[in-house]
C-alpha cells in the first residue's frame, strides 16, 4: 500500500497550490479519502474529506471557501486545491485513505508534503 503526496512548496500569502496524492496497492475507489495537516507544535487536524464516489465532502471551518478536495477514481488520485493561502496554512499535509469493512477499520497514510506560506 502506498500513498504518495506531491505538490507542496513555498508560496506567498494569497497564492495557490494543488496537492496530489497518488494511491496504489489497494482498491482506491472503495476508500473515503481525506487530507490532514500538522503544523509545528500542533496536533494533526482534518482539512477536508471526500467519500468514495465524491457524493459528499467535508471541510474544516478554517479552509471553507478556499480549499477544494476532489478525486479521480480512474487515476487513483485525490487532490486538494488550495487558494487564498494564509501563513496559518503552513503545515505538513498528509493524505489518508480509510474504510470500514466487517467491523474492521482500515487506515492508510501518506508520508506528507510540506506547504509553507510566507512572503
Amino acid at each position: 500500500v502506498q500513498l504518495v503526496e506531491s505538490g507542496g512548496g513555498l508560496v506567498q500569502p494569497g497564492g495557490s497550490l494543488r496537492l496530489s496524492c497518488a494511491a496504489s496497492g489497494f482498491t482506491f475507489r472503495s476508500y473515503d479519502m481525506s487530507w490532514f495537516r500538522q503544523a509545528p507544535g500542533k496536533e494533526r487536524e482534518l482539512v477536508a474529506a471526500v467519500t468514495t464516489t465524491s457524493v459528499s465532502t467535508t471541510y474544516a471551518d478554517s479552509v471553507k471557501g478556499r480549499f477544494t478536495i476532489s478525486r479521480d477514481n480512474a487515476k487513483n488520485t485525490v487532490y486538494l486545491q488550495m487558494n487564498s493561502l494564509k501563513p496559518e496554512d503552513t503545515a505538513v499535509y498528509y493524505c489518508k485513505a480509510n474504510r470500514r469493512l466487517a467491523q474492521v477499520q482500515y487506515n492508510y497514510w501518506g508520508q506528507g508534503t510540506q506547504v509553507t506560506v510566507s512572503s
